[in-house]
């Protein structure tokens, strides 16, 4: 088979890398800290509009289009350039954001929610692909380190600067504080930002991008159906589903015959995409998945304040921090990823099967120190699934490829989430004397109880979150399976010549 160069960065200059490296991780960071950012905010935007049944459509409708969009603008950025592509998203999310700020009603505020969400889930695929034309393959590898440290940062502090900015400048200061920041990052972007054209007549897919979007936005709400509709598994939720069935089969005969399909299927047939896609989906679903339940979870059996179990989860974020740095740069020497992603799985999967046997009184050291396993555990393959596809995938399909990795964790953890709910829901139908309804007790609540009661309440949670924290396990393990499946692939240096991706048939073999 003959040989061919790796791609040569898109920027040469080191300082104007930097320079265009800061820029992104500003979108990034405005990106993600939005949906952190309303959380706190949430019940002082219902006391002013009212409409507490729609109370979940505020984070629901951005999460949504975002996901919708995801692939659409990876395979966008294929054809016509990524520089006019990501600059298009952060004006859309710039105007969604004043939208939301200038709000008159809970109506007018989920629409604009909408409008975010297609802009940022832009932003999250654009950036990962402008990296993947900044940075050659081992250095990439370092530098997404660092856009591990934003997503973590914005979902540390998220919460808290949003109930802050809410407290002193009104809820509007959390949207239109993007105004200024997008317009920072556009001008950076127009005046650093080489253009590169793409080296094909553009065709557009819009019958697989539709299908692809409505395919994405019945998972998202089939996941989502316990809040929306008061149920997991309902008449409406029934029906999203057959519907996303209907679109998804439905996508692939349409992918087939597209001359530039939004997801290339033929990617499907390189093993190193699929299995990597699987151990982004499961990394989705024991990560960002996970986070809430863990709060519950040190909250109700542990007795621990709010704050104090904030505190726990610094620990969590050092694990992680300390992780995710140590495995990129190991990664950009030595251009292994592999050992990483098996590594990782494992040290979560353990973590899990200790979390599994926690009961009320036990040790917050030993919790504490489980919580560092899993930090490191998720840290280690943080960036593994992107480094990989866009290693994996031909240099014409690398946005695409991003884009279908990206969203990929995102499902995950949209479906983790409705898995895990409904295992604590199912495990607290119990009854406590002094305690009217387990669910609505809040960390003051429980402790103001008797010290009979407040035990039996640790207790009752304890026992309902060892089965989900055993099925955080398995999905755990699930991811493994695929990482050792992985071929133990060595990222290539910046003019070292590598083999070029094998074709359809050639994969097929």
């Amino acid at each position: 088979m003959d040989m061919q160069l790796a791609p040569a960065p898109l920027v040469t200059d080191p300082r104007r890398r930097l320079i265009l490296f800061f820029f992104l991780m500003t979108a990034m960071f405005m990106a993600t800290l939005d949906n952190q950012i309303v959380s706190t905010a949430l019940p002082t935007i219902v006391g002013e509009f009212g409409h507490l049944e729609r109370f979940g459509w505020i984070g629901s409708a951005y999460l949504l289009s975002l996901s919708a969009v995801m692939p659409v603008y990876g395979k966008l950025g294929d054809l016509f350039g990524r520089k006019y592509v990501m600059m298009t998203a952060i004006m859309i999310f710039t105007v969604g954001s004043t939208v939301c700020g200038l709000a008159v009603s809970m109506d007018t505020l989920i629409a604009a929610r909408v409008l975010q969400g297609l802009g940022g889930g832009g932003i999250m695929v654009s950036i990962f692909a402008v990296n993947a034309d900044l940075f050659e393959p081992r250095e990439r590898a370092r530098y997404q380190s660092y856009s591990s440290l934003v997503l973590m940062a914005s979902g540390a502090i998220g919460p808290v600067l949003g109930g802050t900015m809410s407290d002193l400048f009104g809820w509007r200061s959390i949207f239109l504080v993007n105004v200024p920041i997008g317009f920072l990052v556009l001008i950076g972007l127009a005046f650093m930002l080489p253009y590169r054209k793409a080296h094909r007549r553009p065709q557009i897919d819009y019958a697989g991008a539709l299908l692809l979007a409505m395919t994405t936005t019945s998972i998202v709400l089939a996941t989502d159906s316990s809040e929306l509709f008061g149920a997991l598994i309902s008449p409406e939720s029934i029906g999203i589903v057959a519907f996303g069935v209907v679109c998804a089969i439905t996508w692939v005969f349409v992918e087939r015959r597209a001359p530039e399909p939004i997801v290339p299927l033929q990617l499907f047939r390189n093993s190193t995409f699929s299995l990597l896609l699987v151990i982004s989906i499961m990394g989705g679903a024991i990560a960002i998945g996970m986070v809430n339940y863990l709060a519950l979870f040190l909250q109700t059996t542990t007795g621990l304040s709010p704050s104090a179990a904030g505190l726990l989860f610094i620990l969590l974020t050092g694990g992680l921090v300390c992780g995710s740095l140590s495995a990129d740069r190991i990664i950009s020497k030595t251009g292994r990823y592999k050992p990483f992603a098996i590594a990782s799985l494992t040290c979560s999967a353990t973590a899990f099967a200790l979390m599994s046997q926690i009961h009320a009184g036990t040790p917050i050291a030993f919790i504490g120190a489980i919580m560092v396993l899993h930090g490191i555990g998720i840290g280690l393959a943080q960036q593994v699934p992107i480094i990989g596809v866009q290693n994996a995938a031909p240099t014409r399909d690398v946005g695409a490829a991003t884009g279908s990795v990206t969203l990929s964790r995102m499902g995950g953890a949209s479906i983790a989430i409705s898995i895990y709910g409904a295992i604590i829901a199912s495990e607290l139908g119990v009854s406590i004397p002094g305690v009217a309804d387990i669910k609505q007790l809040t960390p003051k609540m429980m402790a103001a109880l008797p010290e009979a009661s407040r035990q039996a309440v640790a207790d009752t949670y304890a026992a309902a979150f060892s089965p989900l924290f055993m099925t955080s396990c398995a999905i755990a393990l699930i991811g493994l399976a695929a990482a050792i499946m992985l071929k133990p692939v060595q990222l290539p240096r910046a003019g070292e010549t590598t083999k070029p991706q094998p074709t359809a048939a050639e994969a097929a073999e």
